[in-house]
């Protein structure tokens, strides 16, 4: 399995951009990020990462289950954020990037708590994709209030 996510991301360099599979894995592995960037999983935040990935690529259930499966072990061995923010970079527009970013905050927000490290690491993404800071603030106030109207 660790040999299939190397040379998924191996080819990442070369010249063609990189396949949708590739930008999915991207994706899902940088929200996985945020889950666990409290160190303390929660199966609010797993929704909503699942929730993320349905709506933005359209995937059924089992391939949902496949991706974060692959997504989770590439996350664990990545030594870095810039295997899957690179992959952001080549494929997405500034809209796209900030649909991300959206999700992310979506993820930290999930279990009723912005942690510290949550609101750290989506800041670091934002930087790495190379996301103007004030939509990274914007897609923040934006989910947070999304999120406490949809307590009332």
């Amino acid at each position: 399995m660790l040999q299939k996510l190397k040379a998924l991301f191996a080819d990442v360099d070369r010249n063609s951009p990189p396949s949708q599979r590739e930008l999915q894995l991207a994706s899902a592995a940088l929200l996985i990020e945020i889950s666990k960037a409290d160190r303390q999983r929660d199966a609010r935040e797993q929704t909503a990462i699942v929730a993320a990935i349905r709506t933005t690529y359209g995937l059924d259930d089992s391939t949902i289950l496949e991706l974060l499966s692959d997504a989770e072990t590439a996350s664990d061995n990545a030594p870095s954020l810039y295997d899957f923010t690179s992959i952001i970079n080549a494929c997405c527009s500034e809209e796209e990037k900030y649909k991300l970013i959206r999700e992310c905050w979506r993820v930290a927000f999930a279990d009723g708590n912005l942690d510290k490290y949550e609101d750290h690491s989506i800041r670091k993404i934002a930087d790495l994709i190379y996301l103007p800071h004030s939509l990274s603030i914007k897609a923040k106030w934006e989910v947070r209030e999304e999120m406490e109207g949809a307590g009332d």
